[in-house]
């Protein structure tokens, strides 16, 4: 189901990077225009909103016919895009690598939008050795029109796009191929009893953080700007206090909301704090937050999700709006890795 473009408020959703886009299946080097809203950055909704379930019933879109199977599913996705990070380490965490294939495309995103360099192993399209994702899109709908996101998630048998929505994406990852060997059935990012609790908490660190970052960042108006920095660190200030007092977001278990928070906190020291202006205090000023961070990123399995190489190339040399000289700062320091001690709130 190819959705259309007003069909979903954006109060929850969530795709990748954006510049360039697709008209009637013809690209287009066009970067957002903020004249029509007062200088304030808006994210298109998702188009693709199928549902991958157990036996191909119809899914929590409505939408049916693609069934959880080994091998059928293919994920694109990059390394520095926060939306399609957070599919990477639920597929880690549930052990569904061996299940649905992955092709990363390069950070740098220019003219012609997200793409693959043939010529190397680690970014190349392994389907269909496409050279720009916009060609995958029009795979799918020859006559699509919108933005070319990652992450995507492509249905070998159907030649389709399944979903192009990562918060979907999640959720089909974390339930809907628990019966396949050797996934982790066990693990439950969105247990029944906690999902009130969890949609609540997402949609504020959505609207404020995820989004806020760019909110703030692609601001083209000082009052736009101002206010989604208040929001975020007002948000940031939420959280810390929260963390206080209890290991994660929602209690003492580890859920989908911490990980859609972590993919934003990792890249904000690097990132968001210079880049987009988000500059009262980095990540590493707050001592609930940074602990946190520290404390998620070593979970067996995540480390290896993150690249902030590919993180830091992404966003300073494909803004050129933001940043035209395109140098990548050297710095900051950054390590993960030194303890957190954050294991006497559990």
């Amino acid at each position: 189901m190819l959705v259309p473009v007003s069909a979903h408020a954006l109060a929850v959703y969530s795709w990748g990077q954006i510049v360039g886009l697709l008209v009637n299946g013809k690209w287009h080097d066009q970067w957002y225009d903020t004249g029509k809203t007062g200088g304030r950055f808006e994210r298109e909704a998702a188009r693709f909103r199928n549902w991958v379930t157990v036996d191909g019933s119809p899914g929590l879109t409505g939408e049916g016919g693609f069934k959880a199977e080994s091998g059928r599913y293919h994920l694109y996705v990059s390394l520095a895009c926060p939306w399609a990070h957070r599919t990477l380490i639920v597929r880690q965490l549930k052990g569904l690598e061996a299940h649905i294939s992955v092709s990363v495309v390069h950070p740098d995103m220019l003219e012609s939008g997200w793409e693959f360099r043939p010529g190397e192993e680690e970014h190349r399209d392994d389907l269909y050795d496409f050279r720009f994702l916009h060609q995958v899109y029009t795979k799918a709908a020859s006559e699509y029109t919108g933005r070319v996101t990652v992450p995507v998630l492509w249905d070998k048998h159907g030649q389709t796009i399944v979903s192009n929505e990562s918060a979907d994406i999640i959720r089909m990852f974390n339930s809907e191929f628990d019966g396949l060997d050797g996934v982790r059935h066990d693990l439950d990012l969105y247990p029944q009893e906690l999902r009130a609790e969890i949609d609540a908490v997402n949609e504020r660190v959505y609207r404020t953080v995820n989004n806020g970052v760019y909110k703030a960042g692609f601001a083209t108006a000082q009052a736009q700007y101002e206010n989604a920095y208040s929001e975020l660190f007002d948000t940031m200030d939420w959280l810390d206090a929260r963390l206080s007092g209890q290991r994660y977001l929602v209690g003492n278990y580890v859920t989908e909301a911490d990980w859609r928070l972590f993919t934003t906190l990792v890249r904000f020291d690097a990132v968001y704090h210079g880049h987009f202006k988000c500059n009262r205090q980095r990540v590493s000023d707050f001592p609930s937050l940074s602990g946190y961070l520290r404390d998620l990123y070593q979970v067996p399995g995540v480390a290896g999700t993150v690249d902030i190489g590919q993180i830091k190339r992404h966003y300073y040399v494909s803004q050129r709006t933001i940043n035209p000289t395109q140098i990548i700062p050297v710095g900051p320091r950054l390590d993960f890795s030194s303890p957190h001690g954050r294991g006497r709130l559990s």
